[in-house]
């Protein structure tokens, strides 16, 4: 226990092993494209495709009461928030709950899709086992962010890192001949038996009993009384948040069946995840020194730590564009098996891109930890609709180079999205 104290006080180790399980999840990630488009007809991959965006709308789903969760009990872990308006251990419980509630209408929603046809696939059975093994992630983050919330981050990290292991030489070993149906089921296993681990940490470190999970009642007047206001800023925030990264898929979709500017947006969707990723990790190593210099009222240290984790970001991002440009278009045909092509000028677009979303991501998984999520939901709201009028604009004024054109519009959009979010974090550290 000391070892791991030592570990988790050193913001130097915390950030190695959040990077190295980002990578670990890049790897999950690219691997899926790289396995599915080469067992998967084209059409049916498509579809696969818009499978992966609903699991992302039902993974985010949880409107970040997560979050909320995180910056409650992390004032009350530090002392700041000790009166009754403050953290209770029923709402643990509620927000199990909730969680459960969303990946059962997510299920719900997906086996009518199925059945009704809306997904073209001869395959089901592989389509439900991969959108459960996705939404294992909501009760996975409510583990990482109580874990976090009690200095827990690096077990946390530690546990998810051979989770993720196994799951990927589980899916490596679709290619070897093993049925994608088991992979996924056993998967799914993995991830439950180490999410419920960490839970049952959870319970044993807050000093849990089996009536704080299940005093639903108690739980959710607690969270009506207290901090109704801040669910809605969240849940409008993040829904808005969700719409925005995801509902190009969907926008692209209905304005074109050419496959090419799909595979385009998905592939930028990957590299924006693997940066928001890694920008997540640097962030959420500094913030237990951030949130405690932000409840101490210590605005110089407080200044000094965004502009470190802003620097941390913006090498990541450069990082990843020299990468890019250098090979971005060999990755693209290698991660979908030659059937597109990507040129110069689109890659210059993700390129910056990238560096907006950098911003973006430092200022919301700082603000989204301090409890600042109305001020999040109005920064949102502009990117909400570029994203959304990106396709129709691109196939209304360029139908020619309609791949082209959308790239171009959300990359504007994200670029003033980002500049909202500069002057936001300004006002925070000048506070």
């Amino acid at each position: 226990m000391i070892i791991l104290a030592r570990m988790e006080a050193s913001a130097r180790i915390l950030a190695l092993v959040k990077l190295a399980n980002v990578g670990l999840v890049l790897i999950w990630g690219f691997a899926v494209t790289f396995v599915f488009v080469r067992i998967l007809p084209l059409a049916e991959f498509q579809a696969f495709l818009l499978l992966v965006a609903f699991g992302n709308f039902t993974i985010s789903a949880e409107f970040g009461l997560t979050s909320i969760i995180y910056a409650r009990l992390r004032r009350h872990w530090l002392g700041g928030d000790q009166a009754d308006s403050g953290f209770r251990l029923e709402e643990m419980g509620v927000l199990f709950l909730f969680l459960g509630l969303i990946v059962l209408g997510g299920t719900v929603i997906l086996i009518a899709a199925l059945a009704l046809g809306w997904f073209d696939t001869a395959m089901p059975l592989l389509f439900l086992l991969f959108f459960l093994s996705a939404c294992v992630n909501l009760p996975a983050l409510l583990a990482k962010r109580a874990l976090a919330a009690v200095d827990g981050n690096f077990l946390w990290e530690a546990l998810d890192c051979g989770r993720r292991v196994l799951t990927i030489a589980l899916l490596l070993a679709i290619l070897l001949g093993m049925d994608p149906r088991l992979s996924i089921a056993l998967q799914l296993a993995v991830s439950l038996l180490v999410i419920g681990w960490a839970i049952a940490h959870v319970h044993r470190r807050l000093g849990m009993t089996a009536r704080h999970w299940l005093a639903f009642r108690v739980g959710g007047g607690h969270v009506r009384a207290h901090y109704l206001r801040d669910i809605g800023a969240s849940a409008a925030f993040t829904a808005s948040d969700i719409i925005a990264y995801n509902a190009p898929y969907f926008t692209i979709a209905m304005a074109t069946s050419d496959a090419r500017p799909m595979l385009i947006f998905d592939f930028f969707f990957k590299m924006s995840r693997a940066l928001s990723m890694l920008v997540r990790a640097v962030v959420e190593a500094a913030l237990p020194r951030i949130t405690r210099a932000y409840h101490a009222g210590d605005r110089a240290r407080l200044r000094q730590l965004l502009a470190r984790s802003l620097g941390a970001g913006l090498v990541f991002a450069l990082l990843l564009s020299a990468l890019l440009l250098s090979v971005g278009d060999w990755l693209f045909t290698k991660l979908f098996d030659g059937r597109a092509t990507i040129d110069r000028t689109e890659l210059a677009l993700i390129v910056a891109a990238l560096a907006a979303l950098t911003i973006i991501c430092v200022s919301v998984y700082v603000q989204g930890a301090l409890g600042r999520f109305s001020i999040l939901l109005h920064r949102s709201l502009p990117f909400l609709a570029g994203s959304l009028a990106s396709a129709p604009l691109a196939l209304s004024l360029a139908p020619q180079r309609f791949d082209l054109a959308f790239l171009g519009f959300y990359t504007l959009t994200l670029i003033g999205a980002a500049i909202l979010h500069l002057l936001s974090l300004q006002r925070l550290a000048r506070a």
